[in-house]
């Protein structure tokens, strides 16, 4: 991984599933004209549509916030590569299986491009099996170009910045999030992490896992293949900077959320989605709410580990 690679580690509040499944469908019944959150047992994600390197979501959940946009904005800081095998010991669980929102480390991948990570961390003789996706911006067109990260590349790498959650990757009970027909200003994600904010005001809550758009369409980014040569400064900089999609459903998104910040300069939330058609990038929200469709699968993280928290902080280009 890359230097000084210190690891902090806070325990969350973890309440009960069942608790959690009625807190949250009040809060999304107050951006979604239909809203059902129930505990089910995972379902099979090494299966279509998700096709993930695991079966769960189960067993040791916890997220981490590696690096930082500061390694990006205002400049590029290219020495800060990470390795998922790396992360997954710092995490103590060796082996995990990591999703999640990154970037790819592009002393890899030879240009600056959204990660999708889906990995098996390697442990006791195992090898790594890395199911990521990236997108990038496609020279020839200038529209999203969505790649299989191990159909060119071989390594676990990552760079700059990514929110990960992790556990073993078992079956076992997780939250199963459906709503349909936004009538509120929120995406899914913020109005789970607000809802969160709000009910659980003096405690610090993570949730992690994937949901999919099934019917609409999403607004999303994705970063350009070269790194800013002029300092970016503020969110229009970045917005500027940033090449904006309107992409179609299905699209399989990876999310992590925090209600709060436990004083360890987290990005609150932070959510990547991939499809089967080609298109992926760095989710906002849907942009079709009379038709949006959402079925997701989240259990709450135990633990977060910060790792290589950038010494200088600012709050630009977290959106």
């Amino acid at each position: 991984m890359a230097t000084c690679t210190k690891t902090e580690k806070i325990q969350l509040h973890v309440p009960k599933l069942e608790e959690l499944c009625e807190v949250l469908q009040n809060g999304l019944k107050s951006n979604f004209a239909d809203a059902q959150i129930t505990v089910v047992e995972c379902p099979d994600l090494s299966q279509d549509p998700f096709n993930f390197p695991a079966k769960g979501l189960c067993g040791s959940p916890r997220i981490t916030d590696v690096g930082g946009v500061p390694y990006l904005i205002p400049l590029v800081q290219l020495d800060k590569v990470y390795d998922m095998n790396a992360v997954a010991k710092a995490l103590e669980l060796p082996g995990a299986f990591i999703l999640g929102a990154g970037a790819v480390s592009s002393k890899s991948v030879g240009m600056n491009a959204e990660l999708m990570p889906l990995v098996v961390t390697a442990s006791e003789g195992k090898l790594a099996v890395n199911g990521s996706y990236l997108a990038s911006i496609n020279p020839a067109d200038g529209k999203c170009l969505q790649e299989k990260y191990s159909d060119k590349y071989r390594d676990c790498d990552f760079g700059l910045l990514g929110n990960l959650y992790a556990c073993e990757g078992k079956p076992g009970k997780v939250l199963e999030v459906k709503a349909s027909r936004r009538t509120g200003e929120y995406s899914l994600v913020t109005c789970l992490r607000k809802t969160l904010e709000n009910h659980y005001s003096d405690k610090s809550l993570a949730l992690g896992g994937t949901f999919i758009i099934q019917k609409g369409k999403a607004k999303i980014h994705i970063m350009p293949r070269e790194f800013s040569s002029c300092p970016l400064n503020s969110n229009e900089d970045v917005n500027n900077w940033l090449k904006h999609f309107i992409v179609s459903a299905p699209l399989v998104c990876q999310s992590v959320l925090v209600s709060r910040d436990p004083d360890l300069d987290l990005r609150v939330e932070h959510t990547h989605c991939f499809s089967h058609h080609g298109e992926g990038g760095h989710y906002y929200i849907d942009t079709t709410p009379d038709i949006v469709e959402y079925v997701g699968y989240f259990l709450p993280a135990e633990f977060v580990y910060r790792i290589d928290r950038p010494e200088m902080t600012h709050k630009t280009g977290r959106d």
